[in-house]
């Protein structure tokens, strides 16, 4: 009974604030007379939400699709980099500058040049964009989950003779699944970042960068936060996703 009122409280809070919050800016735009240019009230934008469900559902499909694709590729890559850079110390050392590299190349500067690699009508350069973006954050935090065995437990398990592979599948792989699983609550929601902003600078017309630009581009700022309402709503998506997916392999290897 304790435990399912503290699950209860845990939804309820955060619920409870964001309706608070909502209420403080819708009390706050009336109050001050503030323009749609400056910021819209939330009734404006949940107007808008309402009106265009369907687009604003069809441009989170495009962003969504995008940011998924860079994100299960970037993903499998820093898996096999980390495995093979754990493994072989020359190649650890070969991979960071490539990877440090990596971390700091700016979408804005990236994108235009893979359109014009790729072709303007084509979605490769945002899932190239959302991949990059998300394989720097799962490969360093798997990296260091596979170097972080403690003494004892390499001392026990050479004290029972496992083989190097034994020893890999129970003790390293185990205590490098939280490492992991760090890395990933992290890629899944800059993937859904790069893809968004990756859309600002050319490709297909659609998705919500494009969206948003053509709703501020037309001063309907009401229509272009009810985009970003969208952008949100998929970060939270894949935010949820990887949360209960660490949840049940973590809890599941628990109980064996």
């Amino acid at each position: 009974m304790r435990g399912s009122a503290g699950r209860i409280t845990t939804v309820v809070a955060p619920v409870l604030l964001g309706v608070l919050a909502l209420a403080a800016w819708q009390a706050l735009v009336v109050g001050l007379e503030l323009r749609p240019f400056v910021v819209p009230s939330p009734l404006s934008i949940a107007t808008e939400v309402a009106e265009h469900a369907d687009v604003i559902a069809a441009a989170a499909l495009s962003t969504a699709t995008n940011a998924l694709v860079g994100l299960v590729v970037g993903v499998a890559l820093a898996l096999v980099a980390a495995a093979v850079a754990a493994s072989v110390r020359v190649l650890d050392e070969m991979f960071s500058p490539l990877v440090a590299a990596a971390a700091v190349v700016p979408v804005v500067a990236l994108a235009p040049v893979l359109y014009t690699m790729f072709g303007a009508n084509a979605q490769t350069a945002r899932v190239i964009v959302a991949a990059i973006v998300s394989f720097v954050p799962v490969y360093v935090n798997t990296l260091r989950g596979l170097r972080t065995v403690a003494p004892v437990h390499r001392d026990l398990m050479r004290v029972l003779a496992a083989t190097r592979r034994q020893a890999t599948r129970v003790v390293t792989l185990p205590g490098a699944l939280p490492f992991f699983f760090s890395g990933l609550r992290i890629a899944s929601s800059v993937a859904v970042i790069s893809a968004l902003v990756a859309e600002y600078f050319g490709g297909p017309v659609d998705g919500l960068g494009k969206a948003i630009t053509s709703a501020v581009s037309s001063s309907n700022y009401p229509l272009a936060w009810a985009y970003v309402v969208g952008a949100v709503g998929i970060g939270l998506v894949f935010f949820a996703a990887t949360a209960a997916l660490e949840r049940g392999v973590l809890h599941r290897r628990s109980h064996r």
